[in-house]
């Protein structure tokens, strides 16, 4: 059965430099039929899988009926997907989940109010360390390069009520927008609420607290608008 499922799809790995070495090669093809056959594994329990999927060591996924993938996805090792969620996790082709990312829109344990998910297009990326607090819908566009340490918090705690602790205040969601072509460089905090436009560069350590218009390059903690491309 795996390798019937394996045959029928096509498998596009990209270009290898010319500059490794054939030991180096054969490391990299033996990692990611590894990779492949931990894919071929999990898919069966999706809710929907197009193509191939590439599940790194120690990968967490829970509530796989609500993930729905495109072709080339990627899970990098110490990854967490945990899609409990009302709308599910949908990652468009080649979409790549860093290492020791994790994608978040629930209690681990169901208490409280069930979160929204992450919507993602295709050619999109999260790097290393990154966290998706998905309660809030959070879209990603496609073609968006996003680096290592970027955190998404699509959430905010109430807290006008002085009587009342903040923990028994609830929360509210009003979500997060990055559209197609974007650069969300290392360490960016995105709070709830906004949208970066189209072909905007988010430079390191940013944090973004209002919407970026398009063709933005942002690069100080103020969300100030330096210059536009």
């Amino acid at each position: 059965m795996i390798n019937k499922v394996i045959v029928s799809e096509e498998i596009k790995l990209p270009q290898i430099n010319s500059d490794v070495s054939q030991h180096d090669k054969l490391v990299i093809y033996k990692n990611v039929a590894i990779k492949l056959v931990r894919g071929v594994l999990n898919k069966l329990f999706f809710g929907k899988s197009h193509g191939l999927l590439f599940i790194g060591k120690k990968v967490s996924i829970t509530h796989k009926k609500n993930i729905f993938c495109g072709k080339n996805v990627k899970f990098e090792d110490y990854s967490e997907i945990q899609a409990l969620s009302t709308n599910g996790i949908h990652l468009g082709d080649n979409v790549t989940i860093g290492r020791f990312t994790s994608i978040r829109p629930s209690s681990y344990y169901g208490v409280g109010k069930i979160g929204y998910g992450l919507e993602m297009g295709d050619n999109s990326s999260i790097g290393p360390l990154g966290y998706v607090g998905c309660a809030g819908k959070i879209k990603i566009g496609k073609n968006v390069m996003i680096g290592p340490r970027v955190s998404f918090f699509a959430e905010n705690h109430n807290f006008n009520e002085k009587g009342i602790s903040i923990k028994e205040q609830g929360v509210n969601n009003k979500g997060i927008t990055v559209e197609d072509n974007c650069w969300i460089g290392s360490g960016v905090i995105i709070l709830d609420g906004v949208t970066i436009g189209s072909g905007s560069v988010i430079g390191a350590g940013t944090l973004v607290t209002k919407d970026i218009a398009k063709n933005s390059v942002v690069y100080d903690k103020r969300d100030k608008v330096i210059k536009k491309r």
